[in-house]
């Protein structure tokens, strides 16, 4: 209270509650101040407060009044400031560029060692004063003349007739140049007509100055004054002029008759030149001779060889069978098998594939197929005219051997290559694989064609032929064929130790060529590039500067470098050539072309047997330097495979993706094995509900209903056996089959199932075993009588209507009272739907019908209003009984058509009658002896509902257990069959396999088997050669 704020009408007190408003009065009231009246009001949270009569006033400040004498002094103030601004700035300005210039002057070069260098400014005005006196000494002293006309006269004679002279034999030499340059073809050479014509200018140039310096001198003789002195003095220079052009003249006359001389020399020497160049053509004449020769001595010799080699391998033949041995495999036999294991070899480990192998490459039609038919000695490839006919790579395997075959690495069958017939037949096999490796509208393939080819004779080595480099895509080639044939040529060229044999067409411009470009890319240093030079036959007889090709064959012309380079003729352009044809048209193009005759071209560097021998020879440098360090690097790669298999997978066996599908196919085969321990019971219950499931609904709505709609007893029996027996006739049998093929694959994939949860269960083969039967489900088909079969048995089932005994009866009133409940179920389903959410529902989850839903509810209540009225009302409704329905429904408020109240009565109905028959089920378990009496129609009980499902039952009791026969006899045999059909081409496609069986532990276990083969397979090529060394 003593802290009280005075507000404008007083203190003022806040309280908070009842009690202290209170004592906050009591206080107040017994103060002694009496100018202190207590008004006591009680405030709230909630109450807000408009009046501010409570609120505390503060002190009131007047605000002072401006007038214009303030004005004027802010004004004045300003404007003084701005001259201080001013006036601080310029003086800042100043001291800043004055500091400015000082450093730039102190930044300057020190350039007084130039004024000792320099003379003072003295010396120069006193030369400078001493010149302009000297100019006019001179000036001042030379006196005003005349030049006298007879010596003026007499100058210029002189004058005219040394430069007549002169002139005179100037034309005379080049006249008489001239003149032997017409009589000889080559007198001089570009740099002698050259030199005469130096002469000439030269000539020329000291006349003109012997003219000007004979001016100068005549001029000079005025210079002088008139006395006779001055004159002589003249006349004596002028005279030693004289004889110093004449002394020039006879040093010119000189050197032009050593130029003659030597024009004599040069004549001899270019016909001796001839002489020797004729004396070449016939040594090398001679030479080639000698050559041709020997060439014919050394191929009888060869032939002998290879007849001694081969005898002596089919006596080793004999030999090693009757002692019932293998012959030993060749090096490149051994070298080969290297190859096609690494040919579809891929690693994570960048282990790539680095063994040597020569790569032939060209342009398209460049002659690439042909230059390897020739190295092969037969003609072993399809040819088109113009046509892509190597889609896919051709690896080619050549070895010595006692006869001349040719095989396929996956076919047993030996082409006999002596024989035209198998040789057609080969090129028809390597066509049919071509075009059978380009899959899905591709043109060309990344898979290799692998073949052997054994002969005598032949060159051991390993070829890859590659499709040819295009330029152009075709329509009928896919759209990325020109890249995809690069890729294929990158991806062999780009080992390190391949072999590139570079094919380049000789009959086409240099400058046309695809290959060279993408092969100096690859080899730039040209290490292992061989280049081989095709069709040169057809080069000579279009190329007129033999030049040319020499450049070419000397790696001068084209951006690439090469080891060596090979001329060669692989035939005349006709497909019916043999090799030993075109051999001997080789052989006489080179015996007589101009290009080998003149020197072009090294005997060394022609014929494609020349080539072989290189090409063999590179390739087995290159793979002794090699080898080893390939087998090194697999040795690592399987080092690191089998601790990643032991890290990852330590108690699982290694296998592989074909081992891993035999197991697989065994675990199959067990489960189809299990179906024969089936129990007949268990089929049988299996088959009766499958049947079931399926004619339940054909049942109620085309045989039920239709039969329950009739007024009689007997009139409902004569539509059921009606419909019964076209039921039984038309769709029954054929139904009932494929029941029993549902029910045979449901039972098998059960069997899987429960394969599935056992302990032992690998998920690795779950997707193989899916498709597998999958596919031999899709495949099985019923037995064709089985349905014919069924018909029979079926209608003399549906044909019997007598109940025998009491258990047969309660048996069939419980199938009527099941199949009724369930689709009473299903009616009372779809009437919820349709009605919307109930009372409860609305109250329990918030949910309210639609419109539609209220309608369909007002016409149910009607509609079950009117069966009310009539309980054995039929299945439709009359047009008076539609239109008073809906007039009813208008009545409360809702518009509904005709159409909308008979949807509604379909499931209103159905329910009522699947009520109305459950009832009569019921009343019926106990009318058994008043059936067998035949007293139902005295009772009035009508139990034709029964006796209809009763033969119903009867006949798919007797069904199921024909088709379980089926199964257990015949189906499950013909099953087994089907899924080990499906199993042998599984196992055949290898693609399949992959697709199918994958994951890390299966490309490991791949890889493994394949490191490790190829680490052996090299190991045994790697002692082989050793012992050969």
């Amino acid at each position: 209270m003593l802290k009280l704020l005075k507000g404008r009408y007083g203190y003022v007190v806040r309280v908070v509650g009842v009690n202290q408003s209170r004592w906050a009065r009591q206080k107040l009231k017994s103060s002694k101040d009496p100018s202190m009246v207590p008004v006591i009001r009680h405030y709230s949270s909630l109450r807000s407060m408009p009046s501010p009569l409570l609120r505390i006033s503060g002190p009131n400040y007047a605000m002072p009044a401006r007038g214009i004498g303030m004005v004027i002094a802010r004004v004045l103030r300003g404007a003084l400031k701005i001259r201080y601004l001013l006036l601080g700035g310029s003086i800042a300005g100043g001291s800043a560029l004055a500091k400015t210039y000082e450093q730039w002057k102190e930044a300057l070069p020190d350039t007084k060692f130039l004024e000792d260098l320099m003379p003072s400014q003295e010396d120069m005005d006193a030369i400078r004063s001493s010149l302009i006196s000297f100019r006019d000494r001179i000036k001042d002293a030379v006196p005003d003349f005349t030049l006298d006309p007879k010596l003026k006269e007499a100058g210029e004679e002189q004058y005219n007739q040394l430069v007549l002279w002169f002139r005179q034999r100037l034309d005379d030499a080049i006249r008489a140049a001239e003149e032997e340059k017409a009589d000889s073809s080559s007198l001089f050479s570009d740099g002698e007509i050259l030199t005469l014509s130096g002469v000439a200018s030269s000539l020329t140039s000291l006349a003109e100055d012997f003219s000007s310096d004979l001016k100068q001198h005549a001029v000079s003789f005025t210079t002088m004054g008139s006395t006779a002195e001055k004159e002589r003095e003249k006349a004596d220079l002028l005279r030693l002029r004289l004889t110093q052009v004449e002394a020039e003249l006879q040093e010119k006359t000189k050197e032009l008759s050593n130029l003659a001389c030597d024009y004599d020399d040069l004549k001899k020497k270019i016909h001796s030149n001839e002489t020797i160049r004729e004396k070449y053509e016939s040594l090398q004449e001679e030479l080639m001779q000698v050559q041709l020769k020997y060439q014919k001595e050394v191929e009888r010799l060869e032939r002998e060889n290879k007849e001694l080699r081969r005898s002596l391998m089919l006596k080793a033949g004999e030999k090693s069978a009757s002692h019932e041995k293998k012959i030993k495999k060749s090096l490149i036999d051994m070298y080969s098998e290297v190859l096609d294991e690494l040919c579809d070899y891929d690693s994570s480990y960048d282990t790539q594939d680095h063994l040597p192998r020569v790569v032939v490459v060209g342009d398209q039609s460049s002659g690439k197929t042909s230059v390897l038919e020739m190295v092969a000695q037969a003609r072993i490839f399809p040819r088109g005219a113009g046509e892509m006919m190597t889609r896919a790579p051709v690896m080619v395997t050549l070895s010595e051997g006692p006869y001349h075959i040719a095989s396929f690495k996956d076919s047993t069958r030996e082409f006999d290559l002596t024989k035209e017939s198998e040789l057609a037949e080969l090129r028809k096999e390597v066509e049919l694989r071509m075009r059978n490796s380009v899959r899905s509208g591709r043109t060309v393939s990344h898979e290799v064609i692998s073949m052997t080819v054994k002969g005598p004779g032949l060159q051991r080595m390993v070829l890859v032929d590659l499709p040819g480099i295009i330029s152009t895509v075709t329509s009928d080639m896919a759209s990325d064929t020109r890249d995809a044939i690069r890729t294929i040529s990158e991806q062999y060229m780009s080992n390190p130790n391949a072999i590139i044999l570079c094919i380049q067409d000789g009959s086409v411009d240099a400058e046309r060529s695809n290959v060279t470009d993408l092969v100096s890319q690859m080899d730039p240093g040209g290490k292992r590039t061989i280049f081989v030079l095709t069709k040169v036959d057809m080069a000579e007889e279009n190329l007129t500067n033999p030049d040319r090709i020499r450049k070419i064959l000397a790696g001068k012309l084209f951006p690439m470098r090469a080891l060596g380079y090979f001329a060669v003729v692989t035939g005349r352009g006709s497909k019916e050539d043999s090799i030993q044809t075109i051999k001997d048209y080789e052989e006489s193009f080179f015996r007589s072309s101009r290009i080998f005759k003149g020197g072009v071209v090294s005997s060394h560097q022609c014929t494609t047997r020349n080539l072989s021998l290189a090409v063999s020879e590179c390739f087995w440098k290159m793979v002794r330097d090699t080898v080893e360090q390939q087998a090194d690097a697999f040795k690592a790669t399987r080092f690191n495979l089998e601790t990643e298999w032991k890290n990852n997978f330590p108690r699982t066996r290694e296998l592989d993706r074909d081992e891993l599908f035999e197991k697989a196919r065994g675990d199959i085969l067990d489960e189809v094995v299990n179906l024969s321990q089936v129990s007949p019971k268990q089929w049988e219950d299996a088959l009766s509900a499958r049947l079931w499931e399926k004619t339940v609904t054909y049942v109620f709505e085309n045989i039920y209903l239709p039969a329950a709609q009739t007024d009689s007893s007997g009139t409902f029996n004569t539509t059921a056996d009606i419909k019964l027996k076209q039921w039984a006739d038309q769709t029954l049998p054929r139904k009932c089959v494929e029941v029993g093929w549902e029910t045979l694959e449901q039972e098998f994939r059960k069997f899987l199932e429960r394969a599935k949860a056992s302990r032992d269960h690998d998920t690795l083969f779950d997707n193989l075993k899916a498709c597998v039967v999958d596919d031999a489900m899709r495949r099985h088909e019923w037995e064709d009588k089985a349905a014919d079969v069924l018909r029979v048995i079926q209608l003399n089932a549906l044909e019997d209507r007598s109940v025998s005994d009491k258990q047969q009866w309660d048996a069939a009133c419980k199938f009527l009272e099941d199949s009724v409940k369930e689709k009473l179920g299903t009616t009372e389903g779809t009437l919820r739907e349709m009605m919307g959410p109930g009372t409860k529902e609305q109250w329990l989850y918030w949910c309210y019908p639609t419109d539609d839903q209220k309608k369909r509810a007002a016409v149910k209540s009607e509609l079950e209003k009117l069966l009310i009225t009539d309980y054995t009302h039929k299945n439709t409704l009359t047009y008076d009984e539609v239109t008073a329905v809906r007039k009813n429904v208008q009545s409360a408020g809702l518009e509904v058509d005709n159409e909308f109240i008979r949807e509604t009565w379909h499931p209103v109905y159905r329910r009522h009658f699947l009520r109305r028959a459950l009832a009569k089920a019921y009343d019926c378990r106990k009318a058994f002896y008043a059936y067998h009496q035949g007293l139902e129609g005295e009772l009035g009980v009508e139990c034709n509902d029964v006796v209809l499902f009763w033969r119903i039952q009867q006949m798919i009791k007797i069904t199921a257990n024909a088709l379980r026969q089926q199964v257990m006899n015949r189906e499950a045999r013909r099953l087994e069959k089907e899924i080990k059909e499906v199993l042998e081409e599984y196992g055949c496609d290898r693609e399949k396999k992959e697709q199918l069986l994958t994951g890390r532990r299966v490309m490991l276990a791949e890889e493994l088997k394949r490191v490790r083969q190829i680490q052996e397979k090299l190991e045994e090529f790697i002692h082989a050669l050793n012992a050969e060394k």
